[in-house]
């Protein structure tokens, strides 16, 4: 049975038609937010900039995306045809059997591009934020203390940072996906065996300034009120222990051991032979040997071109009067570095935390073009393209690469023009 194609007229109509939710969203929220505009600060100025407006519709359109994606994708990111003209279709191609439209055509392994696509925003919308989000945090724990110190903890950190900036990032990817580096080694420590490799050790180092950092907040913001200190700090310590743990070790609070992660199992799988129930932590919670390679990696890179950023900020801004004012008082330093000189930093950091958000996604496209990623089968849009690549040459198969390209280009350009709509509307001040 031959399949029915789609007219271009009616291609455009269904893909209209699904994304119904994102749509629905983003006129809640762009609508909403004009009307509220003036109790959200700086970001509420966005909406008198054209240029910014553009970039937060652009950057919502995939955060609704990915947040709807089940309701918007026809089938899941790995699910296969086996209709006959479905591999490598062209757009519009309809499925004879399941009477499902290919909108944006067939992969060549006869999955539908355009759920891919959706459920590749997932991927990206979560590495890319949570990745940038962690180097700001490593960034400004060692970013502050050198611009405010200055002196031998400035030359040391500056150095320490720069050095990192001149290694070659595709060269520090491709060591740390090489088996000798990536694959770990258990050890035992007793009662308990822990697994240990380069990208492990990176990892357990960068998640240990999140907690830190908010420890630090809390005891800075909070030293004189005991009674709220101590409650902070123990819900801040002990969500931070099992988040850390199940992140970096991949432990979970069930009879689940590393010894099946060792042999091959994923996380699901090796906590199914343990025993427990892959279902206790939520997905967010734990990473993918693939996924920690990513994230150390992609901080590792980040986080000295935070630093710097942040060492610059505090060296103009030590030498404002509230700054003096708070040392008159007799503040500790970390209190005035936290709490006098972040806060007024907080625009250009904003700023620039949007334009590295879209630097990370390109880094992941990057990535996964060149294998080096997440798993092959993952619907990341670097993954989808490497797929795709062969088959560009032939004209009939280009839509296999140009739609998740098409993807990662609108929501880094959309992060720019937000980033650009910020920093044009925090320079009228």
């Amino acid at each position: 049975m031959d399949s029915e194609t789609l007219g271009t007229g009616a291609i455009i109509l269904e893909i209209l038609v699904r994304l119904t939710p994102v749509w629905i969203g983003l006129v809640v929220v762009l609508v909403g937010g004009y009307f509220v505009r003036g109790s959200m600060g700086q970001f509420g100025r966005l909406w008198n900039s054209r240029i910014g407006m553009i970039g937060l519709a652009l950057t919502l359109f995939w955060v609704f995306t990915a947040l709807f994606a089940d309701l918007i994708a026809v089938s899941g990111p790995l699910d296969q045809s086996f209709t006959a003209g479905i591999k490598r279709s062209l757009p519009g191609t309809v499925d004879a059997e399941s009477g499902v439209a290919y909108v944006l055509g067939g992969d060549n392994l006869a999955r539908d591009i355009f759920s891919r696509i959706v459920y590749g925003s997932q991927v990206v919308l979560i590495i890319a934020p949570v990745a940038t989000l962690i180097a700001y945090m490593v960034g400004a724990s060692l970013g502050l203390p050198a611009g405010y110190y200055t002196g031998t903890t400035d030359t040391v950190m500056s150095f320490l940072a720069n050095l990192v900036l001149a290694f070659p990032v595709i060269l520090l990817f491709y060591l740390l996906v090489t088996p000798e580096v990536r694959d770990p080694q258990m050890i035992n420590l007793g009662i308990i065996q822990v697994p240990w490799s380069i990208p492990i050790a990176l990892a357990a180092v960068f998640f240990l300034f999140p907690f830190a950092f908010l420890c630090l907040m809390w005891f800075t913001k909070y030293e004189k009120d005991e009674t709220r200190l101590r409650a902070y700090l123990i819900v801040t310590i002990a969500i931070g222990i099992w988040v850390y743990l199940s992140m970096v070790f991949g432990f979970y609070p069930v009879e689940a051991t590393i010894e099946f992660l060792a042999n091959g199992f994923s996380r699901a799988e090796a906590v199914r032979e343990a025993g427990g129930d892959p279902t206790v932590i939520p997905r967010i919670l734990s990473l993918d040997p693939n996924e920690l390679n990513v994230f150390a990696a992609v901080v590792f890179v980040s986080a000295p071109g935070v630093f710097r950023i942040v060492r610059g900020l505090t060296l103009d801004i030590k030498t404002r009067d509230y700054v003096a004012a708070a040392q008159t008082r007799g503040e500790r330093p970390w209190y005035i570095m936290l709490w006098e000189i972040l806060p007024n930093a907080r625009g250009p950091l904003i700023v620039d935390f949007c334009l590295r958000i879209g630097y990370t996604t390109i880094l992941l496209g990057t990535l996964g073009f060149f294998g080096l990623g997440l798993q092959p089968e993952s619907p990341d849009w670097g993954t989808m393209i490497n797929h795709g690549r062969q088959f560009v040459g032939q004209a009939s198969t280009e839509n296999i690469s140009l739609f998740p390209a098409v993807a990662l280009m609108s929501l880094v350009l959309g992060l720019n023009l937000l980033a650009d709509g910020m920093r044009e509307e925090s320079l009228k001040d």
